[in-house]
């Protein structure tokens, strides 16, 4: 099944946080918040202004973001937790997130 947000939504699947810190220690899962990073999967067409216009959003599928603690909506979709959300809620693209994931 295929999903496509309406107006300014986007639709992120969360990307999870590491289990280990930089020293090494183990972090156990009571003790690890929600990440707040993500991965847009499908973005709806922009938000319309009263003149008619579409305007554009400034995010597209693939980009890495960085968004709140507790934005928008959580649906399963296909047997995937996803999130649902406006693209507002959004703080900012994560640029060049996959060269340094292939560094790592």
């Amino acid at each position: 099944m295929t999903f496509r947000p309406l107006h300014d939504r986007v639709l992120i699947r969360r990307i999870e946080a590491e289990e280990k810190t930089a020293g090494g220690i183990i972090i156990p899962d009571t003790a690890k918040g929600k990440p707040q990073e993500g991965q847009v999967v499908a973005v709806g067409p922009g938000a319309q202004a009263e003149s008619g216009k579409v305007a554009a959003l400034g995010v597209k599928a693939g980009d890495r973001v960085l968004f709140g603690k507790w934005p928008g909506t959580e649906v399963r979709i296909d047997g995937q937790d996803l999130l649902i959300m406006k693209v507002s809620d959004i703080m900012g693209v994560i640029e060049g997130a996959a060269a340094s994931q292939k560094a790592a």
